[in-house]
This record gives C-alpha cells, structure tokens and sequence, in this order.
C-alpha cells in the first residue's frame, strides 16, 4: 500500500542507502492467511513493552522502505529505547515484508485491518514478555493505527504519538501537495481524487495522471477511503489511558498545529516538542529543505536523542508525566 504521508514528499523519488539489520529476536503472531513478523529488542522484565506501529506506504520494521526512504528510525529509537530498559517490538504490516504471508494483497487493507492486527500483537507479545499491559507508540500514519487499536484499552498501557497528524489525513495530504512547488503540474487532479475519496467514492482511473497512480491508483483507493473516513483529534478525545505526544518542529510533513490540536483534544496528554527534530526523527539544524530531505536517505544519523529521552522517560514513569 502506497499512502500519503510520504509519498507526497517523494514523487520524484529519492537515493536508497543502505541500512545494516537491527539486532533481535524475530518473533511472530497469526494473520489473516499466514504470520505477521516483528521483532523483540530488549530484555522482558523491567518497564511495560513499547509496540513501534509503522507510518504510511511500504515502511517496513526498521523505518525503511523500497521507494528510497532509509532512516532506519524505528531500528534506531528500539536500539535507544533498549539501552535506557525499555523492550520494544517493531513490526511489518500486513501483507509487506516479513508480513507478506498474512495477505495475498497488501493494498486490500484499511485501518481497521491495522488496528486488528495491532491488538493481535498485544496479546501476543503479553503472552511472550509476561507485561501486564502494552504501549503503542505509533509513527507518523501509525499513530493514527495506535488511536484505533488503543480504543479498546483494556490490556493497553498508553498510547504514544510520534510525529503523528493531529487532522484528517486528507487534509495533510492536501496541504502536502500545495507546499511541494514540484507537484504544481499534478495539484489540481491530485485535490481532485483527494476530495472524491473524502467522500467515500472511488475515482476514476481515466481522470487520473499518470504521475498520480501510485499516489490513488485503483490498488490503494480503498484505504485511502479507509484512511480519510478518520479525525485523530476525535479519537483522541476518547483515549482515557496515559497519552504522550512528540513533535520535531522541523517537520516538513506534521506540524506543531497538528501535534496541538491532538492535545488540546485530549488535556492529560503530555505534549513534547523537539526543535530541531524532522518527521524522520533525525536532528536537523537548518530550515533548508533539500538538508532535511536528505536525512531521509542516511541510515548513518543518528536518531535524535530528544525523542529517545521523551518516550523512555514516560514509558519509565508509567505515564506518570502525563497531565
């Protein structure tokens, strides 16, 4: 599935760079028509687990993805989290990657699919840690996921929202579009699709540029349907377990309005937010652009310290920091 958040940001495309594998124990949990696989990094025991829900398009565990994206920033905030005691699991999604026996077709998904197979690793990694309850900590289109699944709370820690839209999808993808002077060529057609399917209708494939298939093609409507069907603020009025929410200020994707009108949707939740953090998660020193794209492709930089620091240190107090 090929959804908004990124690939708005990517139509060109960008470098793949290579990213060593993260270190851990594979384990897996039963899908619809085979396993999904995540991994276990960390030692069961200390603090309630962190399950690392991915962001949009094909974002495989580790954060990386075939159309070029390699931060490995989900490798990288396990690898941090687990030097601070903090176990996570990272998982793929369903139909992609280690996940590709649990569908026959990534793109039939929508995010109630997600949500399920969340909850299904929940039990799953309860089951294998002995954790009385579970953190969902989802990134960027994950944290809409996480908001889904973390309605039904029971055997849920928290929910932590990293980089996560604060607005219907639609309209991120919208404003997107219009701030990416490349797509000026493709915008009418593009807010186009995006107002037919925000309607819960399909579009037709003749009306569409060539340029925009992959973005709202026939494969991936559904979802997109899916997807734009959902207000994160609403859900997250809803959650009564600890919230957290972290925002960099130099995302060029979520903004700091979204990351507040999360939080003013729902006041317990502890709002942090990182200067000079991009939607990657990567520390990003300037207002240049092409700089903060370029972190996208660099398995190399390091994840910023301040977004390891703010979860572990929640995770740790059990939420306590919450408002």
């Amino acid at each position: 599935m090929i959804s908004g958040l990124l690939m708005a940001l990517v139509l060109a495309g960008s470098a793949p760079a290579d990213s060593p594998p993260a270190v851990g124990m594979e384990i897996h949990v039963q899908g619809p028509s085979g396993h999904l696989g995540g991994t276990l990094l960390g030692a069961p025991g200390g603090t309630a687990p962190v399950l690392i829900i991915p962001g949009s398009g094909p974002t495989d565990r580790d954060g990386n993805s075939p159309l070029g994206l390699k931060p490995a920033s989900y490798r990288l905030l396990a690898e941090g989290l687990a030097a601070k005691g903090v176990p996570t699991v990272r998982i793929d999604k369903r139909g992609m990657f280690g996940s590709a026996a649990a569908s026959a077709d990534a793109n039939a998904v929508t995010v109630a699919d997600y949500a399920a197979d969340v909850r299904s690793w929940v039990k799953a990694v309860r089951e294998r840690t002995g954790a009385r309850c579970v953190w969902l900590l989802g990134h960027s289109e994950g944290g809409l996921v996480a908001l889904v699944a973390g309605q039904e709370a029971e055997s849920v820690c928290g929910v932590i929202l990293v980089s996560a839209p604060g607005r219907r999808l639609s309209d991120v993808l919208r404003e997107q579009l219009r701030a990416n002077p490349a797509n000026a060529p493709l915008l009418d057609g593009a807010l186009a699709a995006i107002d037919v399917l925000e309607k819960g209708k399909r579009v037709d494939p003749s009306t569409l540029h060539p340029a925009l298939m992959p973005l709202f093609g026939p494969p991936v409507q559904g979802f997109l349907i899916s997807l734009f069907s959902y207000d994160p603020a609403v859900l997250a009025k809803t959650v009564t377990k600890p919230m957290l929410i972290v925002q960099g200020q130099r995302d060029l994707q979520v903004t700091e309005a979204d990351a507040r009108r999360m939080a003013a949707a729902n006041p317990h939740a502890k709002l942090v937010l990182l200067p000079e953090v991009n939607h990657v998660l990567k520390a990003v020193a300037t207002d240049d652009r092409a700089a903060n794209l370029a972190a996208y492709a660099d398995p190399s930089l390091p994840i910023a310290q301040g977004v390891v620091d703010a979860v572990a240190d929640f995770v740790v107090a059990g939420g306590a920091g919450a408002k």
